[in-house]
């Protein structure tokens, strides 16, 4: 067992609003800035759509991420050595400017100076690129709202799936839907972009699990840009560099949110600690497709058990990491809950960034009431003159999971590697706590159908209390469990990272010592 800890994240998308204030927020801080024009470290795309590079899933056209081979081992899919001398001179998988969009500003000026005249002045988009007046055909969020055009969610490759019945009963006006999915770097266990560099830029810190680029070291060879298959690698063509999220670490070292998260206004982000086994990161990568899932969250380790935490200490694991991982929230919604789960598995990439599946839109009905629910109702809250209620419970249990808008073949594309079932039971989990909470605080809902959900999804009333606490109610110091940074550890991170090229990633050399 040679455990290591690993900051991880969760992203609630029940929750997510869709307002692109965590995309504002990273922009201002960290691409603001010449040659990183077209660089969204934080983007928010519409489902079902294209996303951001345009159809950035689909890895028959960008070979990114890993694909198992005969012998039952992993390969890059698109780079490596002799993919990468093939491709020297001209690599066919990278985004193109078309793929992201030609970034623009506007002719602000125009609307100061423009001469007195019977028309209003306008500014004009002006490519940031050639500095022409140009038309604007594309943007890191194009795509919002716009569920069901042809240009784009019919476009979005977890469709392939589906049969064309199924794809219409999508895009029928009374069943359309849409939910927002934000991405950020996953900072994985496998990193594909780590494997790719040939100069050994790029790396995965030690303490935390951040995965970084040197600066020094980089050569802008690019390979990082054509292996992640979730393309959060971006070119700056002002510095000749590649770039990407680093997931604020000067703000976690400080003991600060990451700024994306920090200003999340649904307050759907979590972030916090998990230990994993290191030993078996091969194995649950090269997994069965069928398998990934499982075998990944296998890998994760319990942070209250006494065999890991003398593993983790022995691996030079402070004392107050292994605190933050007991209270992780990431634990508690992945393993200890397993409400949440990686997006795309099949890239074999093990992603740390998980998501709760959105529950939403489900068939519900507005049925007649007896008015006995307006008694258990605060005194300010409002009350409405008809006996009339929102229902959203079905006779059949889970009905309501069966009869969502989104077709349960098409979230397991997204969340589960193809496997409908992962997929189903987190969605049960989360209809089981509604359920629950129904049944405490409405009463409508009888306690033996309440008891049955939960029974059948492997919840009890203290863990259904768990997630309700944690999804509406908590607080910030909740949501955002970051172990303090330790001197000895930073010193180490400032080390020539080529001089520990093949053991990247995973832990310290030697240890760090008193006197540095």
């Amino acid at each position: 067992m040679d455990v290591r800890a690993q900051i991880s994240m969760v992203f609630h998308l029940d929750k997510c609003i869709g307002c692109h204030t965590c995309s504002v927020a990273c922009k201002n801080i960290w691409t603001d800035r010449k040659g990183a024009e077209y660089q969204w470290w934080n983007n928010v795309e519409t489902k079902p759509g294209t996303g951001y590079p345009g159809k950035w899933e689909d890895q028959d056209v960008y070979k990114g991420g890993w694909t198992r081979n005969g012998n039952g081992r992993i390969e890059l899919k698109g780079a490596g050595k002799q993919k990468g001398l093939a491709n020297i001179f001209h690599n066919p998988a990278l985004p193109t400017i078309d793929d992201y969009y030609e970034p623009f500003t506007y002719d602000y000026l125009n609307l100061i100076e423009a001469p007195a005249g019977d028309d209003q002045p306008t500014a004009r988009p002006i490519s940031l690129i050639t500095g022409e007046p140009m038309d604007v055909k594309m943007g890191p969020n194009w795509d919002d709202d716009l569920s069901g055009t042809p240009d784009y969610a019919r476009n979005d490759p977890n469709l392939e799936n589906l049969t064309p019945a199924e794809r219409d009963a999508m895009f029928q006006l009374e069943r359309m839907a849409f939910f927002y999915l934000p991405r950020i770097c996953n900072h994985c266990l496998n990193p594909a972009c780590v494997a790719s560099c040939p100069s050994g830029a790029i790396y995965k810190r030690g303490e935390d699990g951040i995965v970084l680029i040197n600066q020094k070291v980089c050569r802008a060879w690019r390979m990082c840009v054509t292996a992640c298959p979730y393309k959060k690698s971006y070119y700056n063509w002002h510095t000749g560099k590649s770039e990407k999220c680093i997931l604020c670490f000067p703000r976690m070292e400080a003991g600060y949110a990451p700024a994306c998260m920090h200003s999340c206004v649904g307050r759907i982000r979590y972030i916090g600690v998990l230990l994993y086994d290191a030993d078996r990161i091969e194995a649950a990568a090269s997994a069965d497709e069928n398998d990934l899932v499982a075998r990944q969250l296998d890998i994760l380790m319990d942070p209250f058990d006494e065999t890991v935490i003398a593993a983790a200490k022995a691996n030079g694991i402070p004392d107050s990491t292994i605190k933050a991982a007991q209270d992780s929230p990431t634990y508690k919604f992945v393993k200890e809950w397993g409400m949440a789960l990686p997006l795309h598995p099949e890239f074999r990439t093990l992603p740390m960034l998980f998501y709760v599946p959105p529950l939403l839109p489900v068939m519900a009905s507005v049925t007649p009431s007896d008015g006995a629910q307006k008694e258990k109702l605060n005194t300010i809250a409002k009350r409405w003159e008809e006996n009339r209620l929102y229902d959203t419970s079905t006779e059949e249990l889970w009905g309501a999971i069966e009869q969502a808008r989104f077709p349960l073949k098409y979230m397991a594309s997204l969340f589960g590697a193809g496997d409908t079932t992962a997929v189903a039971l987190r969605l049960k989990r989360l209809m089981a706590v509604r359920l629950y909470r129904r049944w405490k605080t409405v009463g409508d809902i009888a306690e033996e159908k309440m008891k049955q959900a939960l029974a059948e999804t492997g919840l009890t009333q203290e863990s259904a209390e768990g997630i309700f606490y944690l999804t509406a109610l908590a607080k910030f110091n909740d949501r955002f469990v970051i172990p303090p940074a330790h001197r000895e550890q930073a010193i180490e991170m400032l080390e020539f990272t080529g001089d520990v090229k093949g053991s990247v990633g995973f832990g310290f050399r030697e240890r760090p010592e008193r006197g540095l």
